[in-house]
């Protein structure tokens, strides 16, 4: 089941590659169905909070009519960063799935671990590698892509 949505998460990953951005996607899932999509924003709004997983509890928070998402689950192609990790929180989404870790910024698993943190009122649950060769093949290739066109 978390590679159905998983998958689903890469399909808005590759939105935000055909834009030229860094090819990250989310979507929430309630009750066994999508409820809410997103994919990175930032260079196309040139706003640093439009990342694909605040993009998607946004528009989660809109279908619910409520900020707490407290039944949902998160699919998101790549370890959240500190600011999505805390968006997760202030949301109280239970369970995040990711695809790839990052070892650079991600706060699920990598530099720290946030959203299991004891001392917040809520932490969410979290199943990580979820089709982690595609999702990091993904971001890997634009990476590399995005240095050879800098070379030129």
């Amino acid at each position: 089941m978390h590679e159905t949505f998983m998958k689903l998460a890469i399909e808005e990953a590759k939105k935000a590659e055909a834009l030229g951005e860094v090819p990250i996607g989310a979507v929430i899932v309630h009750d066994g169905a999508v409820i809410a999509r997103g994919h990175n924003l930032r260079e196309t709004s040139q706003n640093p909070l439009t990342h694909a997983e605040v993009i998607a509890i946004n528009r989660a928070s809109e279908v619910v009519g409520s900020w707490r998402l407290e039944d949902c689950t998160l699919y998101v192609t790549l370890e959240p960063c500190v600011m999505c990790s805390g968006a997760i929180v202030m949301s109280r989404i239970p369970h995040v799935v990711y695809g790839a870790k990052d070892p650079k910024g991600g706060t699920v698993d990598s530099l720290m671990h946030l959203l299991g943190e004891p001392r917040f009122n809520h932490r969410a649950a979290v199943t990580g590698g979820i089709l982690e060769a595609e999702c990091g093949g993904m971001l890997k290739s634009f990476f590399r892509a995005l240095r050879e066109k800098r070379k030129k």
